[in-house]
């Protein structure tokens, strides 16, 4: 097996809280095993234009508590063209560079398995993504800090709907999962929860509404994830406001919010610990996988396996929110 002389690293797609926390934590083991780094800027773009810069330990200094990425990110139609992926392949051999961490989602993950098949080149990923939908995992970086995000901003919807005695459907990221969604529902005592996972039946919704409000209810919170099959936030207030015109309806969608800020601990030190996992992985001659942990231990899942598996919601969680909120 060729020794790892010099790696380069990548944030590509969507940013989440974190991802600074994973570079940091890759320079700086690399920079420990005698490796050197060099960080590719835009993601996949970067990657085919050759913005390519050498990371030192200080490179990373007093970016831990920083939200979105110093490397910047990009969504790239080129490198999903072989042309674009030949020059990213001679951009790489150019600079000596002998693997690659690649931080990010689906997208990513598919790049890199390609990239990998055509050029025989290692590489490692890292799950970073708010949307925690990836197999192997069982939390994606940034997952955590989007969902207090989220709580924060429901909290304070609710005062208002208490204030004015409304019903608010507040739209979150989650445009195939509804782990944001749940998760943040739960915490906040949402009257509803709406996933992509599961059917929306507007007719049981406002009538288990109308129920509530008999019971002395005079205000609530519906969680609704982006992806939900009825279209959103927006699509399901209209449906409801026809069938419930008595009701004070408001639509709050959350929007970008959720990718940034100052990633939480729990993210600080997930972004930690994988990083250091994966500068390890490439020197033990791993490639084509992404690193996650499962039941507190880490798990090495091959991109395929991490973007194809479908990751299972805990439906019981809905079922347990609404007794709840009752």
């Amino acid at each position: 097996m060729p020794r790892i002389n010099r790696i380069g690293i990548l944030t590509s797609g969507g940013d989440s809280s974190g991802m600074n926390a994973a570079i940091r934590a890759v320079v700086r083991t690399a920079i420990f095993h005698n490796v050197e780094v060099y960080g590719i800027c835009r993601g996949y773009e970067g990657l085919i234009d050759g913005q390519f810069e050498q990371m030192y330990s200080h490179s990373v200094s007093n970016i831990i508590q920083r939200g979105g990425t110093i490397l910047k990110t990009a969504r790239s139609q080129r490198f999903m063209e072989r042309e674009g992926r030949d020059i990213a392949y001679s951009n790489l051999k150019q600079f000596e560079i002998d693997g690659l961490v690649a931080i990010g989602g689906n997208g990513t993950f598919t790049g890199a398995g390609i990239f990998d098949e055509e050029n025989d080149f290692p590489i490692i990923g890292l799950p970073g993504t708010i949307d925690n939908d990836l197999y192997g995992t069982d939390a994606t970086i940034g997952y955590d800090t989007a969902i207090n995000t989220v709580v924060e901003a429901c909290d304070k919807i609710r005062d208002t709907a208490n204030s004015h005695e409304r019903l608010f459907f507040i739209e979150v990221m989650g445009r195939d999962a509804g782990f944001i969604a749940l998760r943040s529902g739960m915490a906040v005592g949402a009257e509803f929860i709406l996933v992509p996972e599961t059917t929306t039946y507007i007719d049981n919704l406002t009538r288990l509404l109308k129920h509530d409000w008999r019971r002395n209810k005079t205000s609530g919170l519906v969680i609704v994830a982006e992806g939900d099959d009825f279209g959103g936030a927006y699509a399901v207030a209209k449906k409801v406001k026809e069938k419930l015109p008595e009701m004070d309806t408001r639509v709050t969608v959350l929007g970008h919010i959720q990718r940034g800020g100052a990633p939480s601990a729990y993210d600080r030190v997930l972004a930690s610990t994988l990083g250091y996992e994966a500068v390890n992985a490439l020197l033990d001659g791993q490639r084509g996988v992404m690193v996650g942990i499962i039941n507190n231990k880490i798990a090495f899942t091959p991109f395929e396996k991490a973007i194809k598996h479908h990751k299972d919601i805990n439906l019981q969680m809905l079922e347990m929110s609404r007794i709840l909120a009752l």
